[in-house]
């Protein structure tokens, strides 16, 4: 099995994506939100979730759950919200393994300009030409200065860089925030030969206020979304993924979105 048939149970035929984060277990908190993950995978995937990004853990145990929808598996690990923060993730799945376990795809971080950059670029590069040995795709999670923070870590010319550098380590879909207005969410899409999904960040964010970002990425080229905690979070995940599906796959306006969600 080559890359382009892996992408295209991620991808739907208009090449784009709904992509439903549950990965967050493996090194943060989320209870009391995922305390039944397999309800909530069950409950996204039936309405409308294209693919989901998962761990190790949730693949092997929920795989019915899925109901045939795309998995994205998380590789990092190594690390938790409770450690000291002065060491790098680790790459902690092998593709073959990846492959054994069913997934269409592997996700791991690129953090440029971060203190452990040549820990996660080069394991980075090294997961990607293994991956590609196994017709396995990869997404590049790319996040200027990881999580470390600083004034620069994320202007929209930043964001750009890491998501250009990811593809040319060899990504083949690119995960990433929005950098906040269309005009520069367009030059980056244009900058990077490789779908772009926008992440949904740390905080929570109104409804409407989520529902036009993801509305203005798209208008900029955008292929999707990858987020999870403002889904999963919400008192109504299977409503939220029929609204936000209506935005990716039926060009719809945040006005119709919203009202597919009240």
């Amino acid at each position: 099995m080559n890359t382009t048939h892996r992408m295209n149970h991620i991808f739907g035929i208009d090449k784009k994506a709904l992509i439903i984060a549950i990965d967050h277990g493996q090194n943060f908190n989320v209870l009391p939100a995922l305390k039944k993950p397999g309800k909530v995978i069950s409950e996204c995937a039936l309405a409308g979730a294209d693919a989901f990004l998962s761990t190790v853990g949730l693949l092997d145990k929920f795989a019915d759950s899925f109901h045939g929808k795309g998995v994205i598996l998380r590789i990092d690990g190594g690390v938790s919200a409770l450690g000291s923060k002065d060491k790098p993730l680790q790459s902690v799945v092998k593709a073959e393994q990846a492959v054994a376990l069913g997934a269409d795809a592997i996700i791991t971080m690129c953090f440029s300009g971060s203190k452990f950059e040549n820990e996660t670029l080069s394991a980075l590069s090294r997961n990607i030409l293994e991956a590609h040995t196994w017709g396995l795709p990869v997404t590049a999670e790319a996040l200027p200065r990881g999580f470390e923070g600083g004034e620069d870590a994320r202007t929209p010319e930043n964001i750009t860089f890491a998501c250009k550098q990811a593809v040319e380590l060899g990504a083949d879909i690119i995960k990433t925030e929005y950098t906040g207005d269309i005009d520069s969410m367009r030059n980056l899409v244009e900058s990077v030969y490789a779908p772009v999904v926008i992440l949904g960040g740390g905080k929570k964010k109104p409804e409407r206020e989520l529902l036009q970002e993801i509305r203005d990425a798209l208008d900029a080229g955008a292929a999707g979304i990858a987020m999870g905690r403002n889904i999963w979070g919400h008192e109504n995940p299977a409503k939220y993924t029929a609204a936000i599906a209506k935005l990716i796959h039926e060009d719809a306006s945040v006005e119709t979105a919203l009202k597919e969600l009240n």
